[in-house]
């Protein structure tokens, strides 16, 4: 498992819950764009990849501070390393989830569609555009990259019964044996 400061070549990672104090950090830009990059990309394609229903997933999620994201949207599957959001002014609200508290689905408001900037994992610029699910996306995992989890953008309320909700699973879990 790759840990802040730790190199990502080689690292077995695993998916950081809800509660992990790395999920709040402000993650660092990639400056160089060497092995260690790709490989954090294949493992976060890896990762995403392993379960039904998963979209996306950003390097904080498994313990890597770098501004790197991968998803797998409806036939679209890619990377952003150093992403750059264009909000469209239309929102939309749809259920939005995080591999970070699995199975909590939680209805929230979004643009509906973003125009993205940033780089592959070789350093060659791309753009995305991007409407519905995808977009949706690629908003929550940019989030990740500044520290902000779906959590906080939802109303009072439903922040609450998440917070429940997740700490009721984190019990039930707790409880399960091996």
């Amino acid at each position: 498992m790759a840990t802040r400061g730790e190199g990502t070549a080689g690292a077995r990672h695993r998916i950081r819950l809800f509660d992990d104090p790395v999920l709040r950090s402000v993650c660092e830009p990639v400056v160089t764009f060497d092995r260690s990059v790709r490989d954090l990309v294949k493992s976060l394609h890896h990762l995403m990849r392993a379960g039904v229903g998963r979209a996306g997933l950003a390097a904080p999620q498994v313990g890597v501070p770098l501004r790197v994201v991968a998803f797998d949207v409806d036939g679209r599957s890619g990377h952003l390393v150093n992403p750059r959001l264009e909000l469209a002014d239309r929102r939309v609200t749809a259920d939005e989830a995080c591999l970070s508290a699995p199975g909590l689905w939680f209805p929230l408001e979004r643009a509906f569609s973003v125009v993205a900037r940033g780089r592959d994992m070789y350093g060659k610029p791309q753009t995305i555009r991007a409407i519905g699910t995808l977009a949706r996306v690629l908003q929550h995992e940019v989030d990740h990259l500044d520290g902000v989890l779906f959590v906080d953008r939802l109303p009072e309320e439903e922040r609450r019964r998440f917070l429940t909700a997740f700490a009721e699973s984190r019990a039930t879990a707790g409880n399960e044996s091996p």
